[in-house]
């Protein structure tokens, strides 16, 4: 049986989580490193979402990480100063739609955090003079798509900068915007 091998990257705004795209002019995660064949992202983060992505060549770890017995927390900056109430109907569950199904999310954790401190992004977000902002920080164990972008819009807060910060154990620490970091192991599976 051949070993496999395991990464993490701190993904920048901008780039797909991919290895190969036939849109023209994409910037991909797979162009950045000089990645073993079979390596795959272990979760997607959209083109406008930043922070932590794990990356393997072990398909049964990849479907181990993606399930729900494992946490995925993120720092979303949203429009507005959130409420109480918002944070509160984050927790319990909100109905999004993906295409044309509706769906309703899994109770999860949400909790008003300070600003996290991250480097600008490369493209700004918008201006002051748009209003105020807030930062929150949810956990969940699904991973629709979109699917913290869509919870924060249906609580009426939409996102504007989405950062992964920790997969189980796993957090994006002092990792640099780009970094890549090879690793023995990350997770032992059940």
């Amino acid at each position: 049986m051949s070993e496999h091998r395991h990464f993490l990257h701190h993904k920048q705004y901008g780039y797909l989580c991919q290895f190969v795209c036939e849109l023209p002019k994409k910037k991909l995660v797979g162009d950045l490193y000089d990645f073993p064949p079979g390596t795959m992202a272990v979760g997607r983060l959209d083109e406008h979402s930043e922070g932590l992505l794990l990356l393997t060549t072990d398909g049964k770890l990849s479907d181990y990480i993606r399930s729900r017995k494992i946490e995925k927390e993120y720092y979303a900056q949203v429009d507005g100063l959130i409420t109480d109430q918002a944070i509160e109907t984050l927790q319990q569950g909100v109905e999004f739609g993906i295409g044309s199904e509706r769906y309703t999310s899994l109770p999860c954790k949400v909790t008003r955090i300070d600003d996290p401190g991250f480097p600008p992004r490369i493209r700004k977000i918008r201006g002051d003079h748009h209003g105020p902002t807030s930062w929150i920080s949810v956990t969940i164990t699904e991973g629709k798509y979109r699917q913290v972008r869509k919870m924060t819009a249906a609580a009426g807060f939409p996102t504007l900068r989405l950062i992964r910060v920790r997969i189980g154990h796993i957090e994006l620490g002092d990792m640099a915007v780009g970094d890549f970091r090879e690793v023995e192991q990350l997770f032992e599976m059940e």
